[in-house]
């Protein structure tokens, strides 16, 4: 499969990279990934809109396909949507739910097994999103963030691939660079983030949107079966 070009050259985009580029900026993994040349970029026009959810699937499947050719560490696919700028942080919660959503039907429409490494179930402290067969962390930013770390002048949404983490963890190199983001964050934000958790520990799914959320928070996501009929393996 053959990558879709990426929107690079984009003000869109030169304002992610210089986001990304900002010394107080935590995340040493976006950093280096960027640094690599491995973060692609697709802009949208409006996190509240399906209009660009068929151009935005078909990158991200490319993105797994061709994570499998070449497993670097480090790599991140991202969109960067043009609005609105003004959503609060609940609001911003819902509509990254729902593009998450309806992504992950078309992958479910289209057959896409679920990672067989990470639960389907958002309340399961194993849960990973799935796109192609590949497991991904989904991070939110957006210009009314709480957290400075995920305060971005538009809405936004970081993949990261599970099996990268699952890399630096069998490498041994996992607990040193979590460490190091959460110092950077520290330091950035004055506190520590209240979200945070390993995985396995409690479901990602309360991390997305960057939000902090109390127990009694239920994520709005509702996994599908695939039309090839795909079970669940956990």
């Amino acid at each position: 499969m053959q990558f879709p070009r990426d929107d690079r050259g984009h003000p869109k985009t030169e304002a992610f990279h210089a986001f990304i580029r900002e010394a107080g900026f935590p995340c040493v993994g976006a950093k280096s990934a960027l640094s690599k040349g491995q973060m692609r970029i697709v802009v949208a026009r409006d996190i509240t809109s399906a209009w660009d959810d068929l151009r935005i699937y078909p990158a991200l499947l490319a993105f797994a396909a061709r994570y499998r050719r070449q497993p670097d560490l480090f790599q991140s696919f991202a969109v960067v949507f043009e609005g609105p700028a003004d959503l609060d942080e609940e609001g911003f919660e819902r509509h990254l739910w729902d593009r998450i959503q309806s992504l992950a039907d078309k992958d479910a429409w289209l057959g896409h097994p679920w990672d067989g490494r990470v639960a389907r179930e958002p309340d399961n402290p194993h849960f990973s999103l799935s796109f192609a067969g590949e497991a991904f962390f989904v991070v939110g930013l957006h210009p009314h963030a709480s957290r400075p770390a995920r305060r971005f002048s538009s809405p936004a949404l970081v993949f990261n691939l599970h099996a990268q983490f699952e890399q630096l963890r069998e490498a041994g190199r996992y607990e040193k660079l979590r460490a190091s983001i959460l110092q950077r964050d520290e330091a950035l934000a004055g506190s520590t983030n209240p979200m945070l958790a390993r995985h396995g520990e409690a479901s990602e799914a309360r991390q997305y949107s960057g939000r902090a959320v109390d127990e009694d928070w239920r994520c709005p996501f509702r996994p599908r079966r695939s039309e090839a009929g795909a079970a669940d393996v956990r």
